[in-house]
């Protein structure tokens, strides 16, 4: 039996580099009696010092945030024990995604597609202590093909670190930029990039593009 939670008002952190975006969802977190934004930002650095200083409750941040990787910043408090419950939003739907997310950290998965009230489901199973995803991305069927040994779909063949340089490459973020955000150095984000496209055997970055509008892999607004 799932223990009942006390009454009590949660404090949240919005990070999306829209600001139409942000104020909808400051809107909507304040018209609930148990939810208080203390602090909205646009970029991920930012979203990670506010985290790490008012550590709120939950923090819904945009999967692509300019600055640092969202992932990179859910890794980051994470390791630091940082209690603060994760909700991701994004345009992507692809399972290796998900997948990805959900193993990084993140406790939410939700579509900037769904109903806003998805946003306070999720906020409800999350303080409970559970685990959400959009429905429309059917989570059974995600973890279910995620179990498969021999996976036909190229993308399993590549590591997370790989697909997130993957994601950005195809996002149109530059080498320099995509090393910002990962922290890592120019020379490693290419041999990551010189790895994936072995992987894929796809041999430039116009091909990667391609190959990810084929499969609805880019995140378009």
């Amino acid at each position: 039996m799932v223990p009942i939670r006390e009454p009590q008002t949660y404090s949240i952190l919005l990070a999306d580099d829209l600001t139409l975006v942000r104020e909808g969802l400051a809107a909507l977190c304040s018209d609930q009696p148990s939810y208080r934004v203390v602090g909205q930002c646009s970029e991920g650095g930012m979203a990670l010092r506010l985290i790490e200083s008012e550590r709120p409750d939950i923090a819904v941040l945009d999967l692509a945030l300019p600055d640092l990787f969202t992932l990179e910043i859910v890794k980051r408090i994470r390791d630091a024990k940082i209690p603060t419950k994760v909700v991701v939003l994004s345009m992507r739907r692809d399972r290796k995604t998900v997948v990805e997310a959900l193993r990084c950290g993140v406790n939410a998965f939700l579509l900037k597609t769904a109903p806003s009230s998805q946003l306070l489901e999720a906020f409800e199973q999350i303080l409970d202590g559970g685990i959400y995803v959009s429905p429309q991305l059917e989570l059974s069927k995600i973890f279910s093909a995620s179990n498969k040994s021999s996976p036909d779909d190229p993308l399993e063949a590549l590591s997370a670190r790989e697909y997130q340089v993957f994601t950005l490459l195809v996002d149109g973020v530059r080498a320099k930029e995509i090393a910002a955000r990962l922290e890592l150095s120019p020379k490693t984000v290419d041999t990551y990039r010189a790895s994936l496209m072995r992987k894929l055997d796809i041999h430039d970055v116009a091909g990667l593009v391609k190959f990810a509008i084929q499969r609805d892999l880019t995140s378009t607004r």
